[in-house]
């Protein structure tokens, strides 16, 4: 749905809130680039490939503007404004992660349902990425399963376009929600990240290890790269490895740090199997 229009918004507000202007003319609501309406602002977590110790790519994190939890964002979008959040967002966290000077993957959660025409909306984003000189090809488009979509192929058919323009695309908490195996057959993401409950305790649950383990086969099959999120002990983190998995996301590894790179945990990488 194209949102509307909000005039009562504070003309002070930071333009650092704002959608790039002039570059996205053709799309109505990028060039108005009018305000989201409150501030926010960034945490970013590492995505570690643990069979060196490396950082695959950093997840930005929405958080309020003193470092306040996501909710205290996300409980301010409305339909009003989740067009316009929605292309802030992708602006400040490629903004931030330049300003940070992060070299690796940038991952960036968007909302599907505030997007109607993604070859024009995208263009906001490809105006970010050259205007903080951060390559197209290192920036994820995250989304959750979660995510009601209604219509399937539009969706699927959002996903093709990012790919289309260089972009890579991901699916978030795989095994959770709406989509499932339906939306891989309609398309397959360069990444899925294996929703954290199903990682939770996954060492000792004969359930979860089955369902894990088909999950890589799977993904295995469709060249498609798996990530698990949520590694809060180091028995997950091994069973996970030794079930395939080597890029991992999670507090044992690193915390998210607001506006700034996070500090690897020192115990993140002892004792890895193999």
């Amino acid at each position: 749905m194209k949102p509307q229009s909000n005039n009562g918004i504070n003309p002070t507000f930071p333009i650092d809130f704002i959608p790039l202007a002039g570059s996205a003319r053709d799309c109505e609501d990028c060039g108005k680039a009018e305000r989201v309406g409150f501030a926010f602002d960034y945490a970013y977590q590492p995505i570690f490939d643990v069979r060196n110790g490396s950082i695959f790519a950093h997840e930005a994190l929405v958080r309020g503007p003193n470092g306040e939890g996501a909710m205290s964002v996300l409980s301010q979008v409305t339909e009003a404004n989740r067009y316009r959040f929605d292309q802030a967002c992708r602006v400040k966290a490629i903004k931030g992660a330049s300003q940070l000077g992060i070299q690796e993957n940038i991952s960036i959660n968007f909302l599907p349902n505030a997007i109607y025409k993604p070859e024009l909306c995208i263009r906001t984003t490809l105006a970010a990425a050259t205007t903080y000189g951060f390559p197209v090809d290192r920036i994820i488009f995250e989304v959750t399963e979660g995510e009601r979509v209604d219509d399937g192929p539009w969706f699927a058919q959002i996903l093709r376009e990012y790919k289309r323009c260089g972009f890579k695309t991901a699916i978030d908490d795989f095994g959770a929600g709406y989509a499932g195996m339906k939306l891989l057959a309609d398309f397959q993401p360069d990444i899925i990240k294996i929703d954290m409950d199903l990682v939770r305790n996954v060492d000792s649950n004969k359930a979860r290890q089955a369902i894990v383990r088909s999950m890589v086969r799977l993904c295995e099959e469709m060249d498609i790269q798996v990530i698990a999120e949520g590694i809060e002990t180091t028995a997950e983190r091994d069973f996970l490895r030794d079930s395939g998995i080597s890029l991992m996301q999670g507090f044992l590894l690193a915390k998210p740090a607001f506006r700034s790179k996070a500090d690897v945990a020192p115990s993140a990488f002892q004792n890895l199997i193999g």
